[in-house]
């Protein structure tokens, strides 16, 4: 742990909460990118650029030292389309929006560990401070390469972290591989024939589609996909009808999601997914269409050699007691998953807290809090990855 950084957590708070208090939604952080542009500029950073895939911001830091080798470090910027009910004096100040799962305290953790740096610049080569929009749904990260990031700032290796509540404060969680699912969000569109609920010989039923669709479609995880894989098929949104006893509705719209640790089960699933819609909606005399919608996320997939280096960064920085280097992966996605398709890198969980202390509310919870006793952490792993990644040798 930096001494410089644990003794400076009480600025580091107040700029956590200033952000928590001002909550933005994806591609709307204008204020927050302008908070991390300010403070990059008045740290003497070499270069501060925005407007990278809309509202991120990239850091450019180099090294004393001569060095070709370059690294990234990410933080996400957005909030929640939810309503806070904490009540302390920097909960959110915007009615329906919070930061629910910590982006600001991701945001503060890698700004402190650009303070430090700014200051200690025995490195050889160059950091990319990555401040990403709109991770909550919206690929922000995705957009970002596709304006270029890594063609303008190139990064032999990425690195990120994410709070985690549920695991002991302080403590460091990763694995190498898969860490977090692929999400795909769908749509099934169900075209039928309305009429009289009195005459159904006349009508063309979605509703019968509807229970086949989501009964056959179990049998995608129970009996398409490998008991030694792993896959979940949720249907979580039906819309059909218009409130009315006696009329069979025309059409019906469902939606949900499928989440998937490996490419080929991904791609077998949502095959065997397509072809189930499609015929059951057939065998009833409909016609149906499954539609992948934007938004999906891949598989979140550590690359091995960036995952040993981070173990070992992780057990110098807090102890090897504290560090789980195998732990289960989560069925939650996460974009940066689109960063580690482009460049190699390790994703980690910093432990937020346990169920009933201080950081211990889920992340997307109402209560949630991102628990500011670990900023020091976050911001120390970051530095000594960089201390670790362009040693001068």
């Amino acid at each position: 742990m930096i001494d410089a950084l644990i003794a400076n957590n009480d600025e580091f708070t107040r700029w956590r909460q200033d952000i928590h208090r001002h909550p933005e939604l994806g591609f709307e952080e204008q204020r927050t990118a302008q908070l991390v542009v300010d403070k990059l500029t008045a740290w003497g950073f070499d270069e501060v650029h925005t407007g990278i895939g809309g509202t991120g911001v990239v850091g450019v830091l180099r090294g004393s030292k001569p060095g070709t080798r370059t690294i990234g470090l990410r933080a996400d910027m957005d909030a929640l389309t939810m309503t806070e009910q904490n009540t302390f004096d920097y909960a959110s100040q915007t009615e329906g929006r919070m930061h629910g799962c910590g982006h600001d305290g991701h945001t503060t953790m890698l700004l402190a560990a650009a303070w430090y740096l700014a200051e200690h610049r025995d490195f050889a080569g160059t950091v990319h401070f990555i401040f990403q929009p709109a991770e909550e749904g919206l690929a922000g990260a995705q957009v970002m390469i596709d304006d270029g990031l890594f063609e303008r700032f190139p990064c032999d290796r990425v690195y990120g972290l994410h709070n985690m509540p549920g695991i002991p404060a302080g403590e460091l969680w990763v694995r190498n591989g898969a860490l977090l699912a692929g999400s795909d969000r769908f749509v099934i569109d169900i075209q039928g024939k309305g009429g009289h609920a009195a005459m159904p010989q006349h009508t063309v039923d979605p509703m019968p589609v509807i229970a086949s669709i989501i009964t056959s479609a179990q049998t995608v995880v129970s009996r398409n996909t490998s008991p030694l894989a792993s896959a979940v098929l949720s249907f979580t949104d039906l819309h059909a009808g218009s409130g009315t006893f006696n009329v069979i509705p025309g059409e019906a719209r469902m939606m949900g999601c499928l989440r998937t640790f490996d490419e080929g089960v991904r791609q077998h699933a949502l095959a065997r997914l397509k072809t189930l819609v499609e015929s059951s909606a057939e065998a009833y005399g409909a016609r149906a269409t499954l539609t992948i919608r934007p938004g999906s996320y891949p598989a979140t997939i550590n690359d091995a050699d960036a995952f040993e280096l981070a173990c070992d960064v992780a057990k110098g920085l807090v102890g090897e007691e504290k560090v789980n280097t195998d732990c289960q992966p989560l069925s939650g996605s996460e974009d940066f998953s689109f960063m580690l398709r482009a460049v190699p890198g390790c994703y980690l969980f910093l432990g937020n807290g346990l169920e009933g202390e201080k950081g211990g509310v889920s992340v997307h919870h109402p209560l949630y809090d991102f628990n500011d006793a670990i900023i020091p952490t976050g911001a120390s792993f970051f530095v000594a990855m960089v201390q670790r990644e362009l040693a001068v040798r």
